[in-house]
Formats: structure tokens, sequence, C-alpha cells
């Protein structure tokens, strides 16, 4: 039985990456002096890195104009990315990051079911409450039950580990959990640690290639193009009901495009 939902964030709560880290990342670029700018397309290609200090190492390493040795880029990138978490959460408190359609109401109704949801992300927790402070407001930690970001781990996703931590966490078993994701890297993180999980596509995943997800859809604000399709209601979004239906069903699926 269906006992937790497990959301993901950057791209799953919110279309975070492409209007928010990424620009965030830029402005802390042209602070630091640096004449490095990331394009839509350029940070498309860093996101299969997870981790925005792992994301810029590995852009560093294709630059002629970056640190030579390895422990002036990890300085460099630490300190990249201090800058960057505080120009995101000026995006965010200014309004410029909206939650995606049908999120905010999914967890409400989640909360009124007595459904218990967690938080199970790679991003800083710093981000997390930015972001989810100004939505739901400064108590939004009660409203979940765990909390794992990427300062929790060892190692992130595509890695299980924040899952395990997880369902340690509130002392669970896998198939008691439903995660909500939006990439590969995501759904493989569920999957290794035997999470099932459902897949609602973001604007930088939205081709990717998608294996053993209990369905796959374009948002959770309408039940058109989910696979397998919904039952029929006469809801125009994605329901707790219909979370619960495939959660049970547990039919993997997989889609591309």
């Amino acid at each position: 039985m269906l006992q937790v939902l497990l959301w993901d964030v950057d791209g799953t709560l919110a279309e975070t990456e492409r209007d928010g880290h990424r620009v965030a990342f830029n402005r802390a670029f042209e602070a630091f002096g640096l004449p490095w700018r990331w394009d839509e397309v350029r940070y498309g290609e860093l996101l299969r890195v997870t981790g925005g200090r792992e994301r810029l190492l590995a852009d560093m390493a294709a630059r002629a104009d970056a640190p030579v040795l390895a422990d002036e880029r990890e300085a460099l990138a630490r300190e990249l990315h201090r800058l960057k978490n505080g120009f995101y959460a000026e995006l965010v408190y200014g309004g410029g990051i909206p939650l995606r359609d049908g999120v905010r109401e999914l967890i409400e109704a989640a909360a009124a079911r007595g459904l218990r949801q967690g938080i199970v992300t790679t991003t800083s927790r710093v981000n997390v409450d930015a972001l989810l402070a100004r939505h739901l407001g400064a108590g939004w930690g009660d409203r979940f039950a765990v909390v794992v970001c990427g300062e929790d781990v060892a190692a992130k996703k595509p890695a299980p580990e924040c899952y395990r931590r997880a369902l340690a966490a509130l002392r669970l078993e896998p198939l008691a959990a439903l995660a909500i994701e939006d990439s590969c890297s995501g759904t493989t993180a569920a999957r290794g640690a035997d999470v099932p999980v459902i897949v609602t596509r973001s604007a930088y995943f939205a081709e990717d290639i998608v294996d053993q997800a209990v369905a796959i859809g374009p948002g959770l604000h309408t039940r058109r193009g989910w696979q397998p399709a919904p039952a029929p209601r006469a809801d125009a979004a994605v329901t707790v009901d219909d979370l619960v239906d495939w959660h049970a069903r547990m039919e993997w699926v997989g889609a591309h495009g």
C-alpha cells in the first residue's frame, strides 16, 4: 500500500534548471569577473552531471582558461557555487520561478488524505529552502516527513543513496513509497533503491529515454498524454487516486520522445 510520496525538486516541483540555476550560474560568473556564460544548450549538456559544483568542475575540464591545478579548480567551484546559490535565492524570492502547474494542488491533496510526503533531491538544502519557503511558506518543512538533499549523501543521483536514506529515516520498505521524478537520472536513483517512480517530464528532459517507471507523462496539470492512461475521472489534472492506482498496478513502462 502506498504510504509516502517522495518528491524530486529541480524540474519536478519547478522548472528551476533553465530559468533559475542556469541564470544564477551566469550571474555568478559575471560577479566573479569571468567571461564564461552557459546558454540553454550548454547547460542542457551539463545537466548530465548531477550537482552544481560537479557541473562547474566538468565545465572547467573543457576550458583552456580554467585553473590548471585541481585544488584551484575545486576552490573556484566552491566559491562560484556559493555565489550562485545567493543569486538563485534572489530569483526565487523575486517570483521568477513558479511551481509547475498541478504541483501545489497535488501536495495539498495528498496531505489532506493523510499521505506522508518527503523531499529527495541532489540540490543544496539552501536552494530547497528558498524555493519551498517562497511557495509553501516558512513552515514548509512541517509538510514533509523527510528531506534529503545533496549535502546529505556521498553519491548523488543517479546513485540510489538519497532514496535509501529517505526510506531508512521513514522506516519504510521501498514498495511503500512512490517517487516523483522528471529525468532518467532521478528514475535510475529511485529504481536503484527499488522505489517505484512516476516521471513528469520537464523542459530539459522531455526527450529522455525512461525505463521502469510506473507512469510517464507531460505534467501533473493534465491527465492527457500519460502512459499508462489514468482511469476515467472528471478531474482535469492528475490526482492522488491516480498515483494510488499506478502504484498498485505496478506496471513497468518505458518511453522516449
